[in-house]
Formats: structure tokens, sequence, C-alpha cells
């Protein structure tokens, strides 16, 4: 097994002339530097079982969100968001959430959705 080389006094200089105040912002900063990526990532990114999960804390049945969820995925609106996208339409149209729902599992206002978020057919 190799030895760890012991640089705990080289890293430690910067640091010596901080107060607790300078140390818990540098703290701060590093934590922040480290966690955004995966924050951005959370915000740009999702998928199929993702927008299922949020179908289903709205009311929908598993078979409901699965149809919901790959209607809007051929349709390029995924990446909006199935609740939004379910939560808008139902919103905009003056409907319940799962009349909304259902109306897009049955791609009914599809383009009206691609539309509202400005999807195009080659996306």
């Amino acid at each position: 097994m190799k030895e760890r080389k012991d640089d705990f006094q080289t890293r430690r200089k910067p640091l010596e002339k901080m107060n607790d105040e300078a140390l818990k912002a540098y703290f701060f900063k590093l934590s922040q530097d480290i966690v955004e990526p995966l924050v951005d990532m959370g915000r740009q990114y999702t998928s199929k079982s993702i927008e299922r999960s949020v179908l289903l804390r709205m009311g929908f049945s598993s078979l409901e969100c699965k149809d919901i969820v790959d209607t809007l995925y051929e349709h390029h609106l995924l990446s909006k968001g199935a609740g939004h996208c379910v939560y808008r339409l139902a919103k905009d149209k003056n409907i319940s959430i799962r009349e909304a729902g259902l109306g897009v599992s049955n791609t009914q206002n599809i383009s009206y959705l691609r539309k509202v978020f400005d999807v195009h057919e080659e996306s």
C-alpha cells in the first residue's frame, strides 16, 4: 500500500490568515461551486421516469402517466415538464388538471402546447 503524502501544512497556508467569518464564506463558496453543476443538470434535463413520478403525485394512475409522458415525448414537449404542460393547459383552458392530462394522452391540445412553449416539429 502506497503511503499518503502528508501535505496538510502546505494546503493549509492560504487558510491561515482567514478568520472564522472568512473561512465560513470560503466554505460556502466552495460548496456552491460543487453543487451548482448538479442543480443546473436538474433544471436542464429530465427523464420519462421523473416526469411519470411528477404526474403520479398530481393524481394520475401509472398507466395514465405513461400515456401522457409518451405523448409529450413524441411531440418534443417532455423537456418542458409533464406536470408543467398539464398544469398550464388546465389553467389556460380553464379545465381540471385531470381533464387536461387525459386530453394530452389523447393528443388533444398538443398543437396549443407546442405554440405556448414555442416547440417546432423539427425540435
